[in-house]
């Protein structure tokens, strides 16, 4: 347990420093991230015997991170050019898997491709976060991570003390309604808070994002837990000592970023 809330803290820490550091910092330390998450979901599903094109995938992640960021930080015109590229990136898939003897290569093709989709796009999205308003402002990919933590805090608490009805036990048999209602009101509280500090939005437009946090944050984490149970694995990684993998740190974001990124897309134009 010690050591399980020091790393914890440590990567609490780290995550709201990339934020507060500006966007540079932001930028690269989310790149870093996603790879990294990219790479244990690729190193997973080698171990359950699947053979996804790993270095055609890290350079599809990384090109197309560099590539939004540009976009959502309106690096001029070019950078919209740019998106024809992703014809050869994302065909260099298909034609490395020429070369490679495999028995199923569309199956290493498919792999490879969830591994961009289900894993780095959300981390583009949450990138994009930061310049909802056009220029880069930390305030709404920090309220969506304490909400998420707010979120997946309640969850645990109210869950471990009044849970009983399971929500979804076939892929996550210690989740109950009753926690994922109390990780939406503890979130909500949360989001109210935020209210008073950050005046980009209002209260009940804070309160909306919360409620769209917990719902699909909760969905990304059994999706995951889906994955896992898949490939019979328990934890995505050992990299956080006493929390596992990057995957199991991060499954919440995986339809919540993206789910808030538009909300918040279309209530700010």
């Amino acid at each position: 347990m010690k050591t399980r809330a020091i790393t914890g803290l440590i990567f609490v820490i780290v995550m709201i420093g990339s934020l507060l550091l500006g966007r540079y910092v932001f930028g690269t330390f989310y790149l870093i991230l996603t790879v990294l998450c990219v790479r244990e979901f690729y190193m997973l599903l080698k171990k359950s015997g699947a053979s996804p094109d790993a270095e055609a995938g890290f350079l599809n992640v990384i090109f197309i991170y560099i590539l939004f960021a540009l976009i959502v930080s309106q690096y001029g015109p070019l950078t919209h050019k740019l998106i024809l590229l992703l014809t050869i990136t994302i065909g260099g898939i298909m034609v490395q898997e020429l070369f490679k003897k495999s028995v199923r290569p569309f199956v290493n093709i498919g792999y490879t491709l969830i591994g961009i989709i289900f894993i780095s796009l959300p981390f583009v999205f949450f990138h994009a976060l930061a310049y909802i308003g056009g220029e880069f402002n930390f305030h709404y990919p920090l309220a969506f991570l304490l909400l998420l933590w707010a979120s997946d805090t309640g969850a645990y608490l109210v869950g471990r003390r009044f849970g009983k009805t399971k929500l979804f036990e076939r892929h996550s048999p210690k989740k109950t309604w009753e926690g994922f209602i109390g990780g939406i009101v503890i979130s909500a509280l949360v989001a109210f808070v935020i209210s008073y500090f950050f005046k980009e939005l209002q209260w009940n437009q804070w309160v909306s994002i919360s409620i769209l946090v917990s719902c699909f944050g909760t969905l990304g984490d059994l999706a995951e837990s889906m994955f896992k149970r898949s490939i019979n694995v328990k934890d995505s990684g050992e990299i956080l000592p006493g929390h596992g993998g990057l995957l199991d740190r991060f499954d919440g974001l995986l339809l919540a970023a993206p789910i808030v990124y538009t909300y918040l897309y279309f209530i700010t134009n």
